[in-house]
Formats: C-alpha cells, structure tokens, sequence
C-alpha cells in the first residue's frame, strides 16, 4: 500500500513538473519565432459567366454541410484533438458562419470542453505558417473569458491572447486590471495574461501597478515581476530607477535578459523532472518488485506498456526484456503479446527500437504480419534493421500459430533486399534471416535454389570484404546442418564452393568452409582437412579437426594427434579426442600405445590423471576381451598412479585384484607389502594390523622380511603430517599374535625403544650415563 502511495503522489508531481516545462518552452517559443505572413491566393476568373451563378450555389450548400459538420465536431466530438482540428478549419474558413460559430462558442459557458478546443487552436496558429485573418474579432471573447472561475479555461484564453502584438490587447487588458470595479479574481487572471507577453513595456505597466490599492493585485504583480528578473523596490524612488534602468536597457536588452532567465529556468525545471522522474521510476520498480506472483506482475506490465508517458513506456519495455533474459527465459505473460506486437508502430522510436529487439528474443508472439507492416513505412534505418532482425525470429515453429507462407515469402523478400545491399552488417543480417526462413520445410525445390543461388552471387561479389565472406559462408554451411529442411539441396548446390574456400587467406572464410564440409560428410571431411589443416594458422580449424578426430577418426589418427599434445591450450581438447578413439578401439590398439603413454621414457607428455583416464579405458578394453597379460599390466601402472596420487582406497582395491590372480607366493608377498604400506599411509591402523596378524599366523618374521621392510621404511620415510611413531606405536598395540613369534618381538622391542627415544631424548640420556 506504502508502494502504491508513493507511486502516485510521485506521478503527480511528475505531471505538474512536466505541465511547468511545457509553459517556459512555450514561452520561448512565444519570444524566438517570428510569424510568417501567407495569404490565400483568389481563385481565377476561367469560370464562366454563365455558369458561375449556378456553381456559387452549389459551392455555397456544400459549405454549409461541412460547417454544420464541424460545428458539431466541435460542440459534440468525444476526442480532445477531434474539436481542436474542427475549430482550426473554422479559423482558416473564409465563411464569416465559421468565424461567428467560433465566436459564439468562447462567449457561452455551458461547453467548456468546445471553449477549450477554441483557445488551444488560436494558441497553435503561433506556430503555424499562415496567419488568421481578422484576428482582433478574438480579443474581447478571449478577455472575457479571462473572468471566469475555472482557473484552466481562464488560463488558456490568457495563453491565447499570444496570436496579438502587445499594442492590441495591452489597453484592454490594463484597463481590467486598474477597474476596481471589476472583479478581483479577473483582475488577477488579467496580470497572468499581461505576464505571459516578453516586452519591455510589459514590466514597465506592472511597475506601475505596485502603488495598486488592491493587496492581492500588489501581490501578484510582485510575483510577475520576479518571474522576470526584475526587484522594483518598495518605494516610488526605486521603482522609477528599475524604469530607467530598463528604459538605457531598451527593448533588446530587456528581451537577450528574458531570453536567458527562460532558458536557465527551462534547465532548473528539467533537472526538477529528471529527478522527479527518477524517483517515480524507482517506486514503479520496487512496487513491481513487491509483487511475487506471475500473473499479476504481467497484469502490472500490461497496465504501464500502455502508458501515454514516453518514460513509463520504456521502463515496462525493460522489466519485459529483463523477464526474457532471466535464467531459464520463461515464456512471457500471454497478455503482453499483442500489447507488443501494437508497440512495434509506437510513435517514439525508442519504444519501437526497444520493442524489435525484445521481439528478437520471443519467438512465440505471432509479429511477424505486424512487422512486415511496420517494415514498409518505418524511415529510422537502424529501427528498421532491428525489426527485421525480429522478423526473422517470428518465424521460430509454433504449434499454436501457423504463418503463412505468402508472409513467409515476403519476409524472404525483404532478406533479398538486405543480402544485395553495399553495406556489410545489412547483407550479414539478410543472409542471417534468409537461413531462418530457409531452414523450415515451407517452399518448393525451385523457391529455395533461388535464394540459393542469390547466397552465392553475393559471396562472390564480396571479393574484398573478409568478414562479410566468411559470414556468407558460415549462413551456406547452417544450411547444410542436419536441422535445415533443404540440407540436401544445400549441400550439392554449396560443395564445391567450400572446397574453393578453403585455399581462402582470410581465417573465418576458411573456418566456414570446414563446417560446411564437415555437415555434409563427416568421414571425407576428416580425410580431405588432415592432408593440409592439421596445423592450420587457425586455432578454430586445428580444433575442429581434432574434434572431428575424436568424433570419427581411427587408429591412424592416433599418431598425428599425440603430436600435438604438450604444454599448450590444445593438449586437453586433443587427448580427448584421443580417448574418444580408444573407446571405439579394440584392446590391441590399447595395449600398444601403453607404454608410449604411461610410461617413464615416454614422448607423450600427459599427467597422471590423464594416463588414469587411458589406463582404465584399456582395462575395460582387456576385461572385455579376456586379455589377461594385458590386464595384469594396467592394474600394476594404475595401483602405483594411484599410490603416487594418494588415492588409497582405489589403490588397495587394485592391489587386491592383483594378489587375486596372483601365481606365486613371492609375487603375492610383494603385494602384501605394497598393501601394508599403503595402510600405513592412509592410514588404515586396523587393516595393517590384520595383515601382519595374518602373516604371523602363518611364521614369525625374519629380518629380511618385507614386511619389516614396509615399517622400518615409514618410519624413517613418513608422508607429510603424519606423527610415524604414533602410527607405529598404534600398529604395534593393535597386533597380538597367538602364537610364540620371538623374531617378531624383538622387532617390535626395538621399534618401541627407537619411539620411546625419539619422545623423550632428554630421559633416555640419562639413563644412559
């Protein structure tokens, strides 16, 4: 409710800041523009005598009916703008009926809104070239008017004595100001009206006013003159000097002074609006922010798209275009559309400007008959372009509305126009609209060769410019992908023309080329690029190349790829092409490249994570097609890459599977050993502590032992962190043997006193002396 509020009482504001600007620029326009003088020329004399009585009468009924109708236009019409252009007809009639009609009009009360209509056309004839003749017959009328009480009637008509020079109306009016007689309200109306006047003996007149022995009068007059800059005093001393000094000023001076005074409040008061205007906007944005549902933020939008306020307009274009673009881009409340789709013919360009673009992100809304209209009359060339850009998204498939394809065929006609155009981002944009309007199954196999052959010509005659060639070309290749609904006919009729354009120097020209000749065969584009691109000036080929690599190369392609990986950005896109090979390759092909990657000595420079990745894929390769040599081989390089690497737990699970399909005990041992030091540095104390249990069941340790090896080694080799005579003293305390094992004491009697000496050195000195 406080958002609502606030809303309004800025609204207000804004509209009596915005009616204050409109005075001070009328003003002066009032004092800048001079009137230009016309007159109507007579009709000749080629009519003939004869005949002329006849044709004066008929002329005459004829008058007659269309006066009468504008009398009632003006009396009756429910438009505002309506009685205004009735009244100006009457203005410029030369039937003295229309003149007495507008006459009548200002004298009667009943009709404001016709009383109204009368003084804004006098007022509007300022700014018109031809001049209303006999314009004195409005004086009196208009003073008149001046004494009534609805202060905006009183207001206009003061607006309206503009239309005279000031010897015309300024006896009048002083007269009504210095009449005691007459009533004050119109004596203040009077002063307003003599304001509005820039002449100099305008201030000198209300100089003269201040010794006036109405306060009100005084008042007003005071505040008149301030409004010109001038401080007359509060004697009869002072105000004769601001007349003499006005008098050595002239009527020049006086009028460069209130030409400036005009112009640094016409910048106050638009400052005033512009802040006004921004706190107004800013409440709009929290009330609609305040709202959560959908529904009714589209209902909130609906109201302020249609705002007759230029401002309010592009705020709700906005908060549209934001709702479009958020993450997901939800569809648009269905009330928008054809409120959008109307904007597209707004008066102001910026609204429509704003409106093409948001329509170039909704391709639900059927705008495209709207757009089309909108085309042929639009003259701003860059609104123009932006709408034809969004004709080309109106045309994205929706199942609610089918288009037809006459508009269909239109669209492509205005993409014509802009492909053949000298300007590059024109011809850009119209082959770019051309590919969406091509793109769907709508015209036959002669329609689409035309536009076809039309891409062609252009690329062709785009000799110099690069990046317009490349554009062309990359449009041609889109139209050979397989979601075009003319890929076929795309693909004979642009063929050849991509293999011309891979000799091409310039590198986008070339880059479109691939693509055009990877859509239309994936396998020949492989073959036909890797005899000359693999190292390509392009970094966008050499990775289209690999990628297509990875997505249909073979064995063969292994060789020149692991070439190309090292140090350098295309490493990782080029490895994983590679595994794409591996994957699709039999585990012969993995088994001979294992020792050229996962090796010391090799050349391939990959990181162990890398060599994981390839280790396991050759690991499935050999489970899969009972290679157990080979097998046997990855699971001994992935348990020491994971050791290297820290990962225990998947390190232990190879390990395991390798003492599984272990043959002898001396390799099983081996394991064991590599498994106890694994615990150790996991650490694992209970499972280490199992393992050495179960060996001590079996016989006592001898010195030799690799088990006694693994703890003597972390020990004196302790991974970073790691307290090794806790963890040993842990081990220690967690294995019990059940049977005698005196070798294993003894080791395990030295262990103790080598950490109790390492806890406490000081004390074991001492009992050493």
């Amino acid at each position: 409710m406080t958002a609502k509020l606030t809303v309004r009482i800025l609204h207000k504001a804004f509209q009596m800041s915005i009616k204050r600007l409109y005075l001070v620029m009328l003003l002066l326009l009032i004092g800048c523009q001079q009137a230009k003088v016309s007159q109507n020329e007579a009709f000749g004399n080629a009519q003939d005598e004869a005949v002329l009585p006849v044709i004066a009468a008929a002329e005459e009924t004829e008058l007659e009916k269309e006066l009468k109708i504008y009398k009632s236009t003006l009396l009756e019409g429910k438009n505002e703008q309506i009685r205004i252009d009735a009244a100006t007809v009457m203005l410029f009639s030369e039937n003295p009926l229309a003149r007495k009609i507008l006459l009548d009009v200002l004298k009667q009360t009943e009709n404001t809104t016709a009383r109204i209509a009368v003084c804004k056309a006098l007022s509007q004839t300022r700014m018109g070239a031809e001049p209303v003749k006999n314009k004195e017959d409005f004086i009196q009328p208009l003073l008149d008017i001046l004494a009534t009480d609805d202060w905006s009637t009183a207001k206009l008509a003061a607006e309206a004595t503009l239309i005279f020079e000031y010897e015309q109306i300024s006896g009048p009016i002083e007269r009504l100001i210095r009449d005691p007689s007459v009533a004050l309200k119109t004596r203040l109306n009077a002063i307003y009206a003599l304001e509005l006047h820039p002449d100099m003996r305008v201030a000198i007149t209300l100089i003269s006013l201040l010794d006036n022995p109405e306060p009100q009068v005084v008042s007003a007059t005071e505040r008149a003159l301030a409004s010109m800059g001038i401080q007359a005093g509060k004697d009869a001393k002072s105000r004769k000097q601001a007349i003499d000094k006005l008098n050595r000023e002239g009527p020049e001076g006086f009028y460069q002074n209130w030409v400036t005074r005009q112009q640094e409040q016409l910048r106050e008061m638009k400052i005033e609006l512009n802040l006004l205007q921004g706190l107004y906007l800013s409440a709009l944005g929290k009330w609609y922010d305040s709202i959560s549902d959908d529904a009714t933020k589209g209902q909130f939008l609906a109201e302020y798209l249609q705002s007759p306020k230029l401002v309010v307009r592009l705020w709700a274009l906005e908060r549209v275009y934001q709702w479009r673009v958020a993450p997901g881009k939800p569809k648009l409340p269905p009330e928008l559309g054809p409120i959008l789709i109307n904007l597209v013919s707004d008066e102001n360009r910026e609204v429509r400007l704003k409106t093409a673009r948001l329509l170039s992100l909704t391709g639900e809304l059927n705008s495209a008959q709207h757009l089309l209209a909108q085309l042929d009359v639009e003259q701003d060339d860059e609104v123009k372009m932006e709408m034809f850009v969004a004709l080309g998204y109106a045309f994205v498939p929706n199942p609610t509305s089918r288009i037809p394809v006459e508009i269909r065929k239109q669209s492509l006609e205005w993409a014509v126009k802009y492909l053949a155009e000298q300007d590059t981002e024109k011809a850009q944009k119209g082959a770019e609209i051309m590919k969406k309007l091509l793109e769907q199954n709508e015209l036959t196999p002669a329609e689409v060769d035309r536009y076809l052959v039309l891409l062609v010509e252009r690329y062709q005659k785009a000799e110099v410019e690069g990046d317009l060639r490349g554009e062309l070309l990359s449009t041609m290749a889109g139209l050979c992908a397989p979601q075009s609904a003319h890929n076929a006919q795309s693909k004979k009729r642009f063929k050849q023309l991509f293999e011309e354009s891979l000799n091409d120097k310039t590198n986008f020209v070339r880059e479109a080329a691939v693509d055009g000749l990877i859509y239309i065969d994936k396998t020949q584009a492989l073959e036909r690029l890797k005899r000359d691109f693999i190292n390509d000036p392009s970094p966008t080929i050499r990775k289209k190349l690999t990628d297509l690599a990875g997505e249909v190369g073979g064995e063969v392609d292994l060789v020149w790829l692991s070439e190309k990986i090292g140090a350098n950005a295309e490493s990782e896109p080029t490895w994983q092409a590679m595994l794409k090979i591996f994957r699709r390759s039999e585990a012969d092909v993995l088994s001979d490249w294992i020792d050229q990657i996962a090796s010391q000595d090799s050349n391939v420079e990959l990181s162990d994570e890398q060599q994981i990745s390839f280790l396991e894929i050759a690991e499935q390769k050999a489970t899969g097609e009972n290679k157990s040599k080979m097998l046997k081989n990855v699971r001994q390089r992935l348990a020491k890459l994971y050791i290297k690497n820290s990962q225990f737990e998947r390190a232990a699970d190879y390990l395991g599977m390798m003492y599984e399909s272990a043959q002898d005990n001396e390799e099983k041992t081996a394991i064991l050993s590599d498994l106890l030091n694994i615990y150790l540095r996991w650490p694992r104390i209970e499972l280490a502590a199992k393992l050495v249990d179960n060996c001590l069941l079996e016989k006592d340790l001898e010195p030799n032992s690799v088990f006694i090896g693994s703890i003597d080694d972390y020990l004196s080799n302790p991974p970073t962190g790691a307290d090794p005579n806790e963890i040993i003293k842990a081990l220690l305390d967690e294995i019990k043997p059940t049977e005698d094992r005196p070798q294993w004491e003894k080791h395990k009697k030295d262990w103790n006193n080598r950490i109790d000496k390492a806890n406490n050195p000081v004390k074991t000195e001492e009992n050493g002396n």
